[in-house]
């Protein structure tokens, strides 16, 4: 038993420094670097947050954040913080007076629909973190983009309920969490805390998991639900929410309504 468990803990360990060799040949720092030396500058010389979609730091820069057009998916854009956080695994996420990233990642679906030229139906967006094991960059950011076009019918057929619980089957074979919270916005819902304060153990692994937030109807009126999975590295799960629950290229929509 100890072999086993000491060949296990030898692969665990292999697969991340192979991770983690991959995330930074990639420059991990890519879309700090962007927002940190372009857009902020920018925007303090010229009111003008290009590249950035847009800017926001009339609470100052370590509460701001930036939206930039993602070079993947038509619609696809991400929140970014103007704060160094590292990933979902950075306790200032989970500190009292920290940004309400999620609830700007939903306003920011505005941007999809300037680019689409029209609004999008609410229940075709779809927000993802993922994993510190499932990411490429080593800044913060939320994915803002169109939802699998097959997982909406299957969530509402799952009876998910106000506590987190177990999904029924899989999602692209990962097990997942899911939770539903009511409501038109995500102000004040706070996931990563939902997250954290709800799951057992998950507070002190927060790294391992991804996270993501889809818009839906439920009984009474306009909510979300909330997925969470966990990192199994011997299982190939790198919990990476944007591959299980986002579709870049948008097939959810009218094809010929897609536009570039």
């Amino acid at each position: 038993m100890t072999v086993k468990i000491f060949r296990a803990s030898v692969v665990l360990e292999l697969l991340g420094l192979l991770v983690s060799w991959a995330v930074h040949a990639a420059n991990a720092d890519a879309l700090w670097q962007i927002v940190h030396q372009q857009c902020v500058p920018h925007w303090q010389q010229a009111q003008d947050p290009a590249p950035c979609a847009a800017l926001d730091m009339s609470q100052g820069e370590p509460q701001g954040h930036a939206i930039l057009k993602d070079i993947h998916g038509v619609l696809q854009y991400l929140l970014i913080p103007t704060a160094r956080v590292s990933g979902i695994e950075s306790p200032l996420l989970l500190q009292a007076d920290a940004p309400d990233y999620w609830a700007a990642a939903w306003r920011a679906r505005q941007w999809m629909d300037r680019l689409h030229g029209s609004a999008l139906p609410r229940e075709a967006v779809a927000l993802t973190v993922n994993s510190q094991w499932g990411r490429s960059q080593n800044q913060l950011h939320i994915h803002v983009s169109c939802v699998r076009p097959e997982l909406p019918a299957r969530l509402q057929q799952a009876g998910i309920g106000a506590h987190w619980q177990p999904l029924p089957g899989d999602i692209n074979g990962h097990a997942y969490l899911a939770r539903a919270v009511p409501g038109e916005t995500l102000d004040d819902v706070q996931p990563f805390r939902l997250l954290a304060d709800e799951v057992a153990g998950a507070s002190g692994q927060m790294g391992s998991y991804t996270l993501a937030v889809i818009a839906t109807r439920l009984a009474d009126g306009p909510g979300f639900w909330l997925l969470a999975s966990k990192a199994d590295l011997l299982a190939g799960n790198f919990a990476s929410a944007e591959g299980d629950v986002q579709d870049h290229d948008c097939q959810v929509l009218p094809p010929l309504a897609v536009t570039q």
